[in-house]
């Protein structure tokens, strides 16, 4: 059974990301696109328009051409869209890096994305030079001032205007975030110029927000969440965006009252702060009339509490950085929102559930794995023929590794995951990459991760080692805490005898995860 969108067809427009970006700018002149919640430090439509074009030329000016790829290292300021958008503006490819990655992290990258041109901030550019030493970065710009890399605003000096270049929407790739996809490393996710805007119109249709709202971008805009559903949806729709780099909740809570913030993109572990934490009730969030949550599944229970509190709607989407990223979205009325649920196929989309055993397709209220179709779908990930074969089959059908049911009226629930992703605060954490880190550890004989269930972060990475040397747990924890970004840590470890594994040695993580969770349940 096939479950199709309970919204009109749309007609995507046959233009450049950036091109329709510029097109809306134009419309809102003086009005303030981006503001640094910090600071106050304000870019209206018009100059963002401006330090585009400029950017632009000054890039081509310096060589960067079509198909040329630029990385960008920073944490949430507003030059993030001037950046992206030169490059883009040009028909170069944008790969997004996590500013928590260690210099391993982002040297993998950069070579793997073939990135031409890395812009960062001061704070990271000595871990920005390490990584592109052996890259084949060409030049650093940074955010700012800093010795030894080129100030990105010399970049607005030229009277050039950028040159004309043909964009072939379809094919011409935009955006490449890494992603782990459904299982494995990080893979480049190619995504073209029409998945993003198809799935900027497909958004549009569902009614989140228009110009006289203002946002708040605490979310990394490296992440596909952050980089379309906030920062680009809000650029073409006029709203004015507040940038934050990183969430402290005394201040995301302070600039949501100081700039009268309207609509909030959030990921599940800050709606349980919102629902629970005392310091909500210092501040005045009455201008708050919507919460959004995605990047993971979000209860009931938590909704409603964020509901009762906050006195806002709560709705929820569905996505994948694969899908560029949303497929599925709550509706904007009471009545088309089921609390849970993360709701309906946006425009233009189908979906359908696929017994994991079987192979066949499941009806109403059967659980089985979620696969998609529609134009927001990637073109396949970067040089990775096979895992594109394996993840979007010949009928364009992209295989999510999520677990879910649909009801009868068309409301998706997502229940678990097929995939061995853990999704720690909405961020991804591939085992392979951590088993293969503690494999490496000399007093390590064998290792396996899996999620553990946590309140806050709704999963925590998980280690199951086998000694073969003397080692303390903190002493592993440290040694893995050392070679990845924050976010992929070891939170927990307990020492076995053995990893079970299939005759052919594939790990039974489905095992692992079954004693998990019966002693998370038995400790609570």
């Amino acid at each position: 059974m096939i479950f199709r969108s309970p919204y009109a067809e749309i007609a995507i427009p046959e233009v450049s990301l950036t091109e329709l970006i510029l097109e809306s700018a134009g419309r809102h002149g003086d009005k303030p696109a981006l503001i640094e919640g910090a600071s106050g430090r304000t870019i209206t439509y018009r100059e963002l328009a401006e330090r585009i074009e400029r950017a632009a030329a000054s890039l081509s000016e310096r060589g960067f051409r079509k198909g040329d790829c630029l990385a960008i290292f920073s944490s949430n300021i507003p030059e993030y869209a001037i950046a992206f958008h030169a490059a883009a503006r040009l028909g170069g490819i944008i790969t997004t890096v996590n500013p928590l990655y260690t210099a391993d992290e982002v040297a993998h990258q950069l070579k793997d994305a073939g990135a031409k041109y890395l812009v960062t901030m001061p704070e990271l550019l000595d871990k920005a030079r390490e990584a592109a030493s052996g890259a084949g970065v060409e030049e650093i710009f940074v955010f700012g001032e800093a010795e030894g890399a080129t100030p990105f605003d010399s970049l607005y000096e030229t009277k050039e205007r950028a040159p004309v270049v043909f964009i072939n929407a379809r094919e011409d790739i935009c955006a490449l975030p890494f992603s782990s996809g459904t299982t494995g490393l990080p893979k480049g996710v190619m995504l073209t110029h029409h998945n993003l805007v198809s799935n900027m119109c497909q958004m549009e249709q569902m009614n989140l927000f228009g110009a006289e709202d203002n946002l708040i971008c605490v979310l990394p805009l490296f992440h596909i969440y952050g980089l379309m559903v906030i920062l680009n949806l809000g650029l073409y729709k006029g709203a004015t965006i507040v940038t934050v780099p990183r969430f402290e909740l005394e201040q995301f809570l302070k600039l949501m009252q100081d700039y009268r913030v309207t609509f909030a993109h959030v990921v599940p572990p800050i709606m349980l702060a919102l629902a629970k934490h005392p310091s909500v009730d210092n501040y005045d969030l009455s201008s708050l009339h919507t919460i959004f949550s995605g990047a993971a599944p979000l209860g009931e229970a938590m909704t409603l509490a964020c509901i009762e509190r906050l006195n806002c709607q709560v709705r929820q989407g569905y996505g994948m950085t694969e899908a560029s990223p949303a497929t599925h979205c709550t509706g904007s009325t009471a009545e088309k929102t089921k609390h849970g649920s993360v709701g309906m196929c946006v425009p233009n989309t189908e979906a359908k559930l696929v017994d994991v055993e079987t192979g066949e397709v499941v009806g109403v209220g059967k659980r089985g794995e979620l696969w998609v179709r529609g134009p927001q779908v990637m073109k396949g990930y970067h040089n990775k023929p096979d895992a594109t074969a394996g993840t979007i089959d010949k009928d364009g059908w992209l295989h999510t590794g999520d677990i879910g049911y649909i009801d009868e009226d068309g409301h998706l629930f997502i229940v678990d995951r097929v995939k061995e992703l853990i999704k720690y605060k909405g961020f991804q954490v591939a085992p392979a990459e951590l088993e293969a880190i503690l494999l490496s550890h000399p007093a390590i004989a064998d290792a396996a991760v899996i999620p553990s269930p946590d309140e806050e972060a709704g999963e925590v990475p998980k280690a199951f080692v086998v000694l073969k040397g003397e080692v303390s747990p903190d002493e592993i924890k440290e040694f893995v805490a050392e070679r990845v970004a924050p976010h992929k840590k070891i939170r927990r470890l307990e020492v076995v005898d053995q990893i079970p594994k299939t005759a052919s040695g594939k790990i039974l993580r489905r095992l692992l995860k079954e004693r998990e969770q019966a002693q998370v349940k038995a400790t609570n």
